[in-house]
């Protein structure tokens, strides 16, 4: 088999084969033992662990489930017994899938998984992998088609289901008289109201024939009433509950049958059903006039007017004295409003209260002509004012401040404007001096120039004879006439 995961604080290496543990070879020192070879225990339980394992794996097996326990791990631990033999079971956290939820003591379940051994203990069980409970596929398709049909028939309509008395004197059992239901139904309502009578019909609630016996009670009691109404005896029936414990699908078969169905339905007398826990749901819960979750909740619905009657009765003295001091204190108001309308109405308290609005009026009046006076008083300033500002010779004030304003502001920008002038002039004159050629004249120098056009002569080889020059000098001017130089005497 493959190696399969471990959980070591539940079961060490249950799930791995074991530890793989040799015998050390004995000593070459000692002798030799006689006879068969003895095994250790742990060599005895691996080879029990492998012809188990080897022989019982993917298994299923049918049994009951009892001491079923769930670790705060999440893993779950309980035995599979039939009549003569039981089974240690162990179910890991995450495995059975949906059949997981069903397991409980009692409950009638297959079991597939592996048979493995516990090596610390020498005990083998059985590793669950897959739950299924039995026979819950047939009951159950046997329950929704049986349902379908009378929901069909309209035995399941709420416009059928009569009220349940609120004040029932006299109740119908139909149960098992010796389950716990019985037990609860009685304890409750002899706690909440000892008056209520019953007329218990015993009959078994599971089993084959309980459904036919349920059937017949139910039938039984409508015959009682029936008689106790027609001889106008006080032997009458406010509703039948029917009723007891929890259970499994199994279990609470009989109150699946159609034959209780149709007999709640024939009934009377409304019918009441409290079959199982809340969870639970049966036929007979459909069919009824009232559902009841549990035999306790039953029993607490049935005396539920007579618990709201007493508590009514017990609270009725607190509630007409508080009424008696409620109806004192509206009189005492009435009688308070009526003195304080009588005083308002006296002929001198009119006089007063005229007397007052007179002040009051005379005084909003005095308010009302001084509001308006300042008000008027206001207007005149402001037209004063304006008047005041309007007037031709405050204009031609006015215009001539602007007036000289005005020109000063011109003498002063005509004046920048002629220093600005005037410096950047003497900046242009200052750049022209220093490239005038006069400057270079009054170093030394003179410029001469063809007096005729004025051309600068600046090579002598240029110069014709009789050409006429004018020769600048830094201070004055000459003319000069060109002749042809002597030959140098040898």
């Amino acid at each position: 088999m493959p190696a399969k995961s471990s959980n070591q604080w539940d079961f060490g290496d249950l799930l791995t084969g074991g530890p793989k543990t040799t015998v050390p070879p004995p000593s070459a020192a000692k002798p030799e033992p006689v006879g068969p070879k003895a095994l250790s225990v742990t060599e005895l339980t691996l080879g029990i662990k492998r012809q188990l394992e080897g022989g019982f794996s993917a298994v299923r097996v049918a049994g009951e489930i009892s001491n079923y326990r769930l670790q705060s791990s999440g893993h779950a631990y309980f035995v599979l017994k039939d009549s003569n033999a039981q089974l240690g079971c162990v179910l890991f956290r995450g495995q059975g899938g949906g059949g997981r939820a069903a397991l409980r003591d009692g409950a009638q379940v297959i079991l597939g998984g592996d048979v493995t051994v516990y090596e610390p203990r020498g005990q083998y069980q059985l590793r669950v992998d897959s739950v299924e409970v039995q026979g819950v596929g047939a009951l159950q398709a046997a329950f929704e088609k049986l349902k379908a049909r009378l929901a069909a028939e309209g035995l399941f309509d709420a416009e059928r289901k009569r009220p349940i008395p609120r004040l029932p004197k006299r109740v119908g059992l139909v149960t098992s008289a010796t389950g716990a239901a019985i037990r609860d139904v009685l304890h409750v309502a002899g706690r909440r109201y000892a008056g209520l009578e019953w007329v218990l019909v015993p009959v078994r609630v599971q089993g084959a024939g309980a459904a036919a016996e349920i059937a017949a009670a139910i039938s039984r009691l409508n015959e009682w009433a029936a008689a106790g109404a027609a001889n106008e005896t006080e032997d009458r029936l406010d509703a039948i509950l029917l009723t007891r414990g929890g259970g499994s699908l199994e279990d609470l078969w009989a109150f699946n049958e159609e034959v209780v169905a149709r007999a709640m339905a024939a009934s009377a007398v409304p019918v009441i059903s409290a079959v199982g826990h809340e969870i639970d749901f049966t036929i007979a819960d459909f069919v009824a006039d009232l559902r009841a979750a549990t035999p306790s909740a039953a029993a607490e619905l049935l005396t539920a007017g007579y618990v709201a009657t007493r508590d009514f009765v017990a609270s009725a003295e607190d509630r007409l004295a508080h009424l008696v001091r409620q109806r004192l204190g509206w009189i005492r108001d009435d009688v308070e409003q009526l003195t304080r309308r009588l005083g308002r109405m006296h002929p001198r308290r009119r006089l007063e209260t005229w007397s007052l609005r007179l002040d009051e009026l005379t005084e909003a009046q005095q308010r009302a002509v001084r509001a308006q006076l300042k008000t008027a008083a206001k207007h005149w300033e402001t037209l004063e004012h304006r008047l005041a500002t309007q007037r031709p010779q405050i204009v031609l004030q006015r215009w001539q401040r602007q007036l000289e304003q005005l020109s000063r502001r011109l003498s002063a920008a005509a004046t920048q404007r002629l220093e600005n002038q005037a410096r950047q002039l003497s900046r242009l004159h200052d750049s022209l001096r220093l490239l005038s050629p006069l400057s270079v004249l009054e170093r030394g120098y003179s410029l001469t120039t063809d007096a005729a056009t004025g051309a600068v002569i600046r090579q002598g080889g240029t110069l014709k004879n009789g050409q006429r020059l004018r020769t600048r000098f830094a201070e004055g001017e000459a003319e000069s006439l060109v002749v042809p130089a002597k030959t140098a005497r040898p």
